[in-house]
């Protein structure tokens, strides 16, 4: 009899919640809010539903903190979840990761899409980017005026900056109309080229709060504004297309104004410090003169013993002089004697010399003669020897030289063919022949 197997309940909740953790580790989950509830320990327990189904989830406090909104119920929501399963009860449920707003995710792809879109261009690079004066005389910002942002920028200059002068540019920051005011605020700026440094600011909010920032006339703009800009976008967590081709981005607008320029104090303290060290290397120029003026002094001489130094002087170049002269005499007087001994020695003995002449020309002219007769009988026997090696006279003796068509000589009967043409020459002259048979000789 067959038996099947049998499982535990607990069992079968553990292979249960294996496998959902395997195909359903990470998921979009979209969905509206019910029952929320926020514990004292800092978690989110909720229902996400649809018209068809409602799953139970939790939030725990680490997660939860990094979402920029607190839910509400009836919201709808987009949830980066995991599947599991509550074990001692049974109950499946979603382990939140992060949560949006519905239909950010559709702006966070178009996000994405244009900043990839802008860097491939170029317009984040480094290079691109202007340095930020360290002393600005008039700052420029660009937001809302009733921003909060606004007073937290005015508040940090006048704190950090009380010398410098503001600019407000008025533009929306929120809503369908805001990305061309913005864009209309930083060509007013630009035109007026009144001030050192823009600030673009704005307090924090939702992806879709910030979208305007994320306009790409406005990036351009930016990019292409030949006064420094900052931005001072939301919170720090926040980033938009205004911030990566900005010059250089604040995590917030207090701190966008704070690195606008070094503070009064900063100024002051540095202004403080080149005084100390002008005042010290002032003094170390004073004692350096003042040693020369000691080492000069103490070289100074009177005109007597400066007059009494130089006849010293004079005297030990004319004993100087006097001795080289005396030694180029002695060298002068060594090398007359020298040349002249050499001019004795080679001087030729002209008697000796025609004598020796006189012998050489009587002994060529008896020796002429004979020699000429022995170089006589040696061309003779040469002439000899050249006609008994001659061709022709070989010929003389009724031989003959035979010529194929190429002008070689033919040794070999085998070498010629039928009525192959032949030139004969002979002692007197020359023939010209066919072949008409060939015959070997053995």
């Amino acid at each position: 009899m067959y038996m099947e197997s049998v499982i535990t309940v607990g069992a079968l909740a553990r292979q249960v919640s294996t496998l959902l953790g395997e195909y359903f580790s990470r998921v979009w989950v979209k969905g509206e809010i019910s029952n929320f509830t926020r514990a004292a320990s800092g978690h989110w327990y909720f229902t996400i539903k649809d018209d068809q189904a409602a799953v139970k989830a939790v939030m725990f406090r680490g997660r939860a903190s990094m979402v920029s909104f607190t839910p509400v119920v009836g919201e709808k929501v987009e949830l980066l979840a995991a599947a599991s399963l509550y074990e001692p009860r049974g109950d499946f449920q979603l382990q939140v990761e992060a949560m949006r707003r519905a239909g950010v995710g559709n702006l966070h792809e178009a996000f994405l899409q244009r900043k990839q879109k802008l860097q491939d261009e170029g317009l984040f690079d480094p290079e691109r980017k202007k340095a930020i004066p360290s002393m600005p005389r008039k700052l420029g910002v660009i937001t809302s005026l009733g921003a909060a942002a606004l007073r937290d920028v005015l508040t940090a200059v006048e704190r950090r900056l009380p010398h410098v002068e503001v600019i407000i540019y008025p533009a929306l920051v929120q809503g369908d109309a805001a990305a061309a005011s913005l864009c209309k605020a930083l060509e007013t700026a630009v035109q007026r080229n009144e001030v050192d440094t823009l600030l673009l600011v704005r307090g924090g909010g939702s992806l879709e709060d910030l979208w305007c920032f994320n306009d790409e006339a406005l990036a351009r703009l930016i990019a292409a504004a030949p006064i420094p800009i900052i931005s001072g976008v939301g919170h720090e967590t926040d980033f938009t297309i205004a911030d990566f081709v900005a010059d250089l981005r604040a995590p917030t607008p207090t701190a966008a104004a704070e690195l606008a320029g070094h503070s009064q104090a900063q100024c002051l303290q540095q202004l403080q410090g080149l005084l100390s060290a002008l005042q010290h290397r002032q003094g170390r120029i004073l004692e350096r003169a003042w040693l020369r003026l000691d080492r000069t002094r103490a070289g100074l001489i009177s005109p007597e013993q400066k007059l009494r130094q130089q006849q010293q002087r004079l005297e030990a170049l004319q004993h100087r002089l006097q001795q080289r002269v005396h030694t180029q005499l002695e060298a002068h007087r060594w090398r007359i004697t020298k040349l002249h001994k050499q001019l004795q020695q080679a001087t030729p003995e002209v008697e000796w010399q025609q004598r020796l002449l006189a012998t050489l020309e009587n002994r060529l002219v008896q020796h002429m003669p004979a020699e000429l007769k022995r170089q006589q009988q040696r061309v003779t026997a040469l002439q000899q020897t050249l006609q008994a090696l001659s061709p022709m006279h070989v010929l003389e003796r009724g031989y003959a030289i035979v010529r194929n068509e190429a002008g070689q000589i033919v040794k070999n009967a085998l070498d010629l063919s039928n009525k192959e043409q032949l030139d004969i020459q002979l002692a007197q002259g020359s023939l010209q022949a066919e072949v008409k048979q060939t015959r070997v000789l053995f």
